[in-house]
C-alpha cells in the first residue's frame, strides 16, 4: 500500500479486514459443519480469533508499518505516522463491523 493513494488504501484496509473476517468465518463454518461442530457457535469463535490477523492483513503486514512509523519518526516524515495510524484504524474499523456482522447473524450474545 506504499504506492498507492491515500484514501483508496484507507478504503481497501476497511473492506480486506471486513473480507478476513466474514470470509474466514464462512469458510471455517463449513468445515466446522462437516465435522459435526455447532457451525454458528464456530463462526462466532472463529470471528473473535481472526480479529487480529484481519487487521495485519489490512495494513498489508506489520514491516510497512514499522518502515512508516521509523521513517515518520527519524526523518521528521509525520505525514507518515499520521496515514498509518489512519490506515489502522481503518483496518480495525472493517474487523470490528465484520465481528459485528457475525454477532448478529449467530446471536451468540443472547443467552
Amino acid at each position: 500500500m506504499e504506492n498507492e493513494a491515500f484514501i483508496p488504501a484507507f478504503i481497501h484496509s476497511y473492506f480486506i479486514a471486513l473480507g478476513v473476517i466474514l470470509g474466514g468465518t464462512l469458510i471455517g463454518a463449513i468445515g466446522a459443519f462437516l465435522a459435526g461442530e455447532p457451525p454458528l457457535t464456530k463462526m462466532f469463535e472463529f470471528a473473535n480469533r481472526l480479529k487480529i490477523w484481519a487487521l495485519v492483513a489490512a495494513i498489508g503486514g506489520t514491516f510497512d508499518a514499522f518502515y512508516s512509523f521509523e521513517r515518520g519518526i527519524f526523518q521528521g516524515e509525520t505525514r507518515d505516522i499520521i496515514k498509518q495510524v489512519l490506515l489502522i484504524i481503518s483496518g480495525m474499523g472493517g474487523a470490528q463491523t465484520g465481528w459485528l456482522v457475525i454477532l448478529w447473524l449467530t446471536q451468540e450474545h443472547i443467552s
